[in-house]
């Protein structure tokens, strides 16, 4: 892993670089989607058995494997989403109750159907979505925030949120709430990658992949491909997470 992105090659120190069993698209769903769920939980949602956990976009590159951690440790987890066809991917990975997030109010339906809150919530929505995780809290919960994507590709940039009762929302729950960025935890990483393939090699987790297929224009192919591919994720119609397939240039210098 290093920074920078949409090349076809680039050059990683080897202290950087773990080793894989094979080249598979599923394995680039774990680098930074799968690592950043199962360091953040691991070390900030203290998940244990029955504890209900909150999934926002859960459908998406990282929240699939918010899912499935957070089932693997036997929680009861909900997971927001946009379509019935991601709800039934959602079913498929062991989520519990899926809100399709279009037909449904997700905030009356966390009050009706738990009414005494979540305890762990795994946000990467923001605006509106950060306040009714927030409201939705149970006593001594915790909320991780490791993304706002509705404040990636705004003109006014991030959204609001109500903020202004915050200490009094937190301190009447005793609640929490922890940001999440993967570069502080780097000290992590190539044990939580191990783990991951690990899992994934025993068949006990599953790391979709979606090349867009189901896109107006088709696959994702080659770098001309990416913006149709950014786009795709902005509109909410990624299943799993997004990879854009780079065929071998018969120019390459390499």
């Amino acid at each position: 892993v290093k920074a920078g992105s949409f090349a076809e090659y680039t050059v990683v120190p080897a202290k950087h670089a773990v080793p894989l069993p094979s080249v598979k698209p599923e394995f680039l769903t774990l680098m930074v989607s799968g690592a950043t769920a199962y360091i953040s939980l691991k070390e900030l949602g203290e998940l244990s058995e029955g504890k209900k956990v909150l999934v926002t976009a859960a459908a998406g590159g990282t929240g699939q494997f918010a899912v499935q951690l957070a089932k693997k440790a036997k929680c009861h987890v909900i997971g927001t989403c946009s379509s019935d066809e991601k709800g039934g991917f959602l079913k498929s990975i062991g989520c519990d109750r899926t809100i399709n997030y279009k037909t449904e109010n997700v905030e009356s339906v966390l009050r009706k159907d738990y009414p005494e809150g979540v305890d762990v919530v795994y946000e990467s929505v923001g605006g509106k979505m950060f306040d009714v995780a927030l409201n939705s809290l149970a006593t001594k919960g915790r909320l991780i925030v490791i993304g706002f994507i509705t404040g990636y590709q705004n003109p006014t940039g991030l959204q609001p949120i109500k903020a202004e009762l915050l200490p009094a929302k937190l301190l009447k729950k005793s609640a929490s709430i922890r940001g999440f960025f993967l570069n502080h935890y780097l000290s992590e990483y190539k044990m939580a990658l191990k783990h991951l393939l690990k899992m994934y090699e025993r068949g006990d987790l599953v790391c979709e992949v979606d090349f867009g297929d189901m896109s107006p224009e088709g696959k994702f192919t080659g770098l001309e491909s990416v913006f149709r591919a950014v786009d795709y994720m902005y509109m909410g119609k990624n299943i799993g997470k997004i990879v854009v397939e780079l065929p071998h240039s018969v120019n390459s210098k390499l």
